[in-house]
């Protein structure tokens, strides 16, 4: 049901998170949301690896997710094909909540929920139309 796993971090600086994973390690930056201006996420890769950068602010704005600088500042993301029927099984099943599933940069839909530490999964897919 779940593919493409990447890690998140949330951050004060996404573009010098950028930076020093370009410069100094060889990542090379494959998204970047806005494309121009300060960016609110932006994801690198090396190899397999698929590691995202994310403001506080814009998680805070965006996604009303409680997220406190130096405080569980990471996530794990699973992409799907159906993120809300992923959704209600693994409420049902206890998991607990953090947002609920919404639309977010006009072609995701997102929700997170609660590993048993407190820390954030995504779960989210590509919408059309």
């Amino acid at each position: 049901m779940f593919r493409d796993p990447q890690i998140n971090a949330y951050v004060e600086d996404v573009e010098r998170m950028v930076r020093f994973y370009v410069d100094h390690f060889g990542f090379t930056e494959t998204f970047r949301v806005p494309e121009t201006g300060v960016p609110d996420h932006v994801e690198i890769r090396l190899g397999g690896l698929l590691l995202g950068f994310a403001s506080y602010e814009a998680a805070r704005r965006d996604h009303t997710l409680d997220v406190t600088p130096g405080e569980k500042g990471f996530e794990l993301v699973l992409w799907t094909d159906d993120v809300e029927a992923a959704w209600t099984r693994l409420l049902a099943a206890g998991v607990e909540p953090a947002s609920p599933p919404h639309l977010f940069i006009g072609r995701l839909l997102g929700a997170w929920l609660k590993d048993p530490e407190g820390g954030a999964v995504h779960i989210v897919q590509e919408v059309t139309g």
